[in-house]
């Protein structure tokens, strides 16, 4: 298949279940998904690019219903795939996972951000500076930025009612990346693989929530 089929079925798909895709015409993107093969991180533009076996392939999907925004990422295989990318799209799901559940009401914002980060540097991966998470509602990008690092502090203490998009992007080599000649596609310099998972999370009392499961809410 080629990207660009990839995102018409996407967009397709959301409008039949009456909602809208939250990127198409976002700051000019011109498409309803972020579709980014290997070397790209996010950000990349659907296209005639036939995908191949051995591919990995990360999808960044949002939408808009009723109101209320979500956003959640996946990286895909393409058939089989060297045992290295199969380690790289499972520390980064197990990132993101270990960050869902530091969501808790009573922590701070950087516990997440230290699961993370923790978890891919331990197995000698490197994460994107550049890019992080954020909140997510009635607006695509909304407070607080979620790092997937830590910075200076502890950030701020995670109370009931937030909801967080929460999305690593973990890089084979280096953690340095760049914007290509398209003005969106970001690349790793080093031009390694690089996989992205995240999930749009509800803080609530009794812990994390998410909600962008394809099968529905789950409790974590």
């Amino acid at each position: 298949m080629t990207t660009l089929e990839l995102d018409k079925i996407a967009e397709d798909l959301t409008r039949k279940k009456k909602g809208k895709p939250a990127f198409k015409g976002y700051n000019g993107f011109p498409a309803t998904l972020c579709i980014s093969v290997n070397e790209e991180v996010v950000h990349g533009i659907p296209s005639k690019r036939v995908l191949r076996e051995g591919d990995i392939v990360s999808i960044d999907y949002g939408v808009i219903y009723r109101g209320y925004y979500g956003d959640a990422a996946t990286t895909i295989p393409v058939g089989a795939i060297s045992e290295d990318l199969k380690l790289l799209l499972k520390i980064t799901e197990e990132c993101l996972m270990l960050g869902i559940c530091q969501a808790r009401p009573g922590n701070h914002l950087a516990d997440i951000s230290a699961a993370i980060q923790i978890h891919a540097e331990t197995h000698g991966f490197s994460l994107v500076k550049e890019y992080s998470g954020h909140g997510v509602g009635r607006s695509l990008h909304e407070e607080p930025v979620v790092l997937n690092y830590v910075a200076n502090g502890r950030g701020i203490v995670l109370k009931p009612g937030l909801v967080l998009a929460i999305e690593p992007m973990v890089n084979q080599g280096t953690d340095k990346v760049e914007v290509l000649k398209d003005g969106w596609t970001v690349v790793t310099k080093d031009r390694k693989c690089s996989a992205h998972f995240e999930h749009s999370v509800a803080i609530t009392e009794d812990g994390p929530v998410i909600l962008s499961l394809p099968e529905g809410e789950a409790r974590i």
